[in-house]
């Protein structure tokens, strides 16, 4: 495979700037392998059958986004991506400009306080460890910091104001511990989970910590050489082994796939994974997936096309022919294995 091989031509016009209201209101392509159906998110019920499961990844996504500035007045903006630390005053992150500072050097809040420290590169090339000081005067915690410095950082290719913020959130999200939300999860409502309840399907929990891959696109020409990030997940082992037993399995999202698929080829329930997959995988867990339209280029799509093989270039071309609402606030598809 080439890397041209995962490219398509996406419109800045079909780049869904904001979501839609009510949440379950999205279109739903369902792939019938042999046909295509457009529906849209609150008819998923329809396509449940006895004895399957459905899997969420359940992360919170952190005020993660912070904007500081340098002694010199010059404006930094720090992107958190993972804790270093369990008290999580140390964290991995993006830095913009991150080249320009020194390590040791103070970043101060907008009205001058210190807030955190430069302390240089990681142990990834292209980010940086950063140390937080909450103000010990006021009392103020880690998380009290993220919350009156930090905002929700959006994808790049969202430049609409989100005037609620929480509308990136999932409305089963509980540790908040991610970059960026799983997006597939946007969709549902209290109401739409209750409705699929209502048939028998068990909703099970996994946490994936969404993190750098996010932001990483393949940048060789042979995508089996892409160096894949690790990110944390954790399973708890009745939701493995109920998946394992269920008639089939649908992860809602990319992360939610990869949180069981290493689980079952790792055998470790929780840990850092740095599980690639692309064509050749063998699947061990995941049957269905619900998944937003993803970016061209993109380890997200690679996964798609180790999922349906080819025929993805189809749905994609008829979802743009559609004017389907693509990436993190767009429509969605149904896809089987």
């Amino acid at each position: 495979m080439h890397i041209d091989d995962l490219d398509y031509h996406l419109p800045e016009s079909r780049i869904a700037q904001t979501p839609l209201e009510p949440r379950d209101a999205a279109r739903l392509l369902v792939d019938h392998r042999h046909s295509i159906e457009h529906t849209v998110v609150r008819e998923l019920p329809r396509f449940f059958e006895p004895g399957d499961v459905m899997v969420v990844n359940d992360t919170r996504v952190l005020p993660a986004r912070l904007h500081v500035q340098r002694s010199s007045g010059g404006r930094v903006e720090l992107l958190l991506l993972e804790a270093l630390t369990d008290d999580r005053s140390r964290w991995e992150a993006m830095v913009k400009p991150g080249g320009r500072l020194k390590p040791g050097e103070t970043l101060h809040d907008r009205d001058g306080r210190p807030a955190a420290t430069f302390d240089g590169r990681s142990r990834n090339d292209d980010t940086f460890e950063i140390t937080l000081y909450p103000s010990a005067t006021a009392g103020e915690s880690v998380d009290d910091l993220l919350e009156r410095l930090g905002e929700v950082p959006l994808p790049p290719y969202i430049t609409a104001r989100l005037d609620e913020p929480n509308r990136y959130q999932t409305v089963y999200a509980r540790r908040a511990a991610s970059a960026a939300a799983p997006t597939a999860g946007l969709h549902f409502t209290p109401a739409l989970l209750a409705a699929i309840e209502s048939l028998g399907v068990e909703i099970l929990r996994v946490e994936l910590i969404v993190g750098r891959d996010t932001f990483t696109p393949i940048s060789t020409d042979d995508p089996a050489q892409h160096r894949m990030h690790s990110e944390w997940y954790s399973v708890r082992p009745e939701v493995l082994e109920r998946c394992l037993r269920a008639r089939r399995v649908l992860a809602v999202g990319t992360t939610s796939v990869r949180s069981l698929e290493s689980a079952a080829t790792t055998e470790r329930l929780e840990g850092r994974t740095n599980l690639f997959i692309r064509q050749g995988y063998e699947w061990k867990v995941v049957d269905r997936l619900m998944t937003n339209f993803h970016l061209p280029r993109t380890t997200l799509l690679l996964m798609i096309d180790a999922f349906v093989g080819p025929r993805w270039r189809h749905l994609y071309d008829e979802a743009l022919a559609r004017e389907y609402r693509f990436l993190s606030f767009g429509d969605a598809m149904l896809l089987t294995r």
